[in-house]
């Protein structure tokens, strides 16, 4: 049974079941590109190294795993395979997948080449899609280069049972105040486990329970600029071990070739106060 989805008058997929936007009014790949991979150092990060994995909380209509295999295709610098683990509890129809993109915002002269990219890779996943059954599952495609291991399940069951470390994770699911087991204190200790000292995390909920969990468990938590209409999205590092310091894990873990970028925020990361005036 497939979860179904209400589409708005201007073409935005909304849940009935969290009364919830799927993406920001942006639009899926914007927010794909400005919260979850700019958050986590992408494609910067990713750049020379053998294996990439990302694990994501909530897979949804899929614009996240779109965009980061359109922006890993376009990158001549790119890891060897990508992989991507995902979990979500209510999955949509594979034509909802093919709708969602058709329907998409007009992308910006940015976006795109990358929504070309889309438009064509979502056909790909949509066929994938069609065998899906509850649990866990891998989908290939890019000959093997770009692996999806999606988890079929609640988010607190599935969390355990997956076999991956993470190097960034999206955090991503409806609002905290509509889907609150998503932001649970033990969904995120579960998502802490499957981080490594170094691991990014990116969400675009700047919510205060939200940051006071993942600092709890040992991420350095800062707010940076939102997608519009947003003001802020928050972005992290997992610390790992209380003895060892956030401005060592960053050195370690970002200062990698290609990464001037993710390094600077990384540093901001470390050393940022966290703010405690915004809410949502």
């Amino acid at each position: 049974m497939t979860e179904p989805v209400t589409w708005l008058a201007d073409g935005s997929p909304h849940s009935t079941r969290f009364n919830d936007r799927y993406h920001s009014c942006a639009g899926g790949t914007a927010q794909a590109l400005g919260v979850f991979l700019m958050g986590c150092g992408l494609p910067q990060r990713w750049q020379g190294r053998p294996l990439f994995t990302i694990l994501e909380t909530g897979f949804g209509l899929g614009m996240n795993f779109l965009t980061t295999w359109a922006s890993w295709e376009a990158d001549p610098q790119r890891c060897e395979q990508l992989h991507v683990v995902s979990v979500e509890a209510h999955p949509v129809a594979a034509a909802d997948l093919v709708r969602n993109v058709q329907s998409a915002t007009p992308p910006t002269d940015t976006e795109r080449p990358l929504s070309a990219t889309i438009a064509v890779r979502v056909h790909e996943l949509a066929r994938a899609w069609e065998s899906l059954s509850p649990g866990i599952q891998t989908l290939n495609f890019a000959q093997g280069r770009v692996r999806l291991t999606l988890a079929v399940g609640e988010v607190q069951n599935m969390l355990p049972d997956l076999n991956c470390v993470a190097d960034a994770v999206f955090l991503d699911g409806f609002s905290p105040q509509l889907n609150p087991q998503m932001w649970s204190a033990d969904t995120l200790r579960a998502v802490a486990q499957h981080c490594r000292p170094g691991t990014t995390l990116a969400t675009y909920t700047v919510a205060k329970d939200v940051r006071t969990r993942l600092q709890t468990l040992g991420f350095s938590v800062a707010k940076c600029p939102g997608l519009p209409p947003k003001r802020d999205r928050l972005q992290a590092i997992y610390r790992g071990a209380a003895d060892q310091p956030a401005s060592e894990v960053v050195s370690e873990t970002l200062n990698s070739p290609g990464s001037t970028q993710s390094a600077h925020t990384a540093q901001t990361l470390a050393s940022a106060p966290l703010a405690s005036h915004t809410t949502g």
